[in-house]
């Protein structure tokens, strides 16, 4: 009976790790590589994603991360949150724009949602931003709509509220009003860089989660220009492919739950006692026999 709860506790325990590691898998920016725009080829594969998911509408790059998404956009801000950029019903969700916003990002002020995932998923790692020497050596990404890339430069890294209604007011309109919505994330910010932003300027938001707070939230604002910039991260992503893949790896015993970490090695240690016992009693009944 022991015997028959510990390897049943141990069946839960291995689908938990399974089931943990194909959301990761499912969330993983890899899993979408063959569609990302590519000149050289035509925007092809991009067009079939297209046409898989009509809701697809861009790509996102944040140069030196693992942040390298679809871009989607629903009739609500909640399709997206558990649907990926396939359409598919995902936990991860997909990187969405505000439904408010324009697709062509005209507007003063957009914004881009996503999850904040471990393991350098989805917007995973918004959260490595807070790190200064981070921020500083992160400067660039790149916007691809309207069959064009279009640069990033990042200006900001902001910690606020859910409901702080002052950032999270999309398409901000009138000169005035700009000029405050402006003033007050960088007001807000933890980190800036003086490249001039102006009311002049389209800026994008990208918020996630923070693990800092119960309602908090990461923020890494850019201003969104016509010249493209170079990924400076191109060879050093490259050279330390199978680093970052075995450090995903490591990181799966570290997402388990703590009560998961702590059941796993009691329940080996359990049956590898019993298997001891077990062994030990058919060499005294061995004995007796002979």
């Amino acid at each position: 009976m022991v015997l028959a709860v510990i390897l049943l506790l141990v069946a839960v325990a291995v689908y938990s790790i399974w089931d943990s590691d194909q959301v990761y898998r499912a969330a993983d920016a890899s899993q979408y590589s063959v569609y990302k725009p590519d000149s050289a080829e035509g925007g092809l594969s991009f067009e079939q994603l297209k046409e898989l998911n009509p809701e697809v509408f861009g790509w996102l790059t944040v140069y030196g991360t693992n942040i390298d998404y679809p871009v989607t956009q629903g009739e609500d801000n909640w399709k997206y949150v558990n649907t990926n950029a396939l359409g598919e019903y995902s936990l991860s969700g997909a990187i969405f724009l505000d439904y408010t916003n324009r697709q062509d990002f005209q507007d003063f002020n957009s914004i881009l949602y996503g999850h904040h995932m471990e393991k350098q998923t989805m917007f995973g790692e918004l959260g490595s931003f807070s790190s200064k020497s981070f921020f500083e050596s992160h400067q660039y990404g790149n916007l691809y709509y309207d069959g064009k890339d279009h640069g990033l430069e990042f200006f900001a890294f902001i910690k606020t509220d859910a409901y702080d209604g002052s950032v999270f007011a999309p398409h901000v309109q009138g000169k005035e009003a700009q000029k405050a919505y402006l003033k007050s994330l960088l007001d807000k910010a933890v980190y800036t860089r003086g490249i001039g932003v102006t009311e002049e300027d389209h800026i994008l938001l990208l918020t996630t989660c923070s693990t800092d707070a119960t309602n908090g939230r990461d923020i890494l604002a850019a201003r969104i220009t016509k010249e493209c910039y170079s990924n400076p991260f191109d060879e050093e992503k490259s050279s330390n492919a199978n680093t970052v893949s075995v450090d995903r790896q490591a990181g799966q015993w570290e997402s388990l739950p703590r009560w998961l970490q702590i059941l796993l090695p009691v329940m080996m240690l359990i049956l590898f006692m019993i298997a001891v016992y077990y062994k030990c009693r058919g060499k005294r009944r061995k004995h007796e026999k002979e």
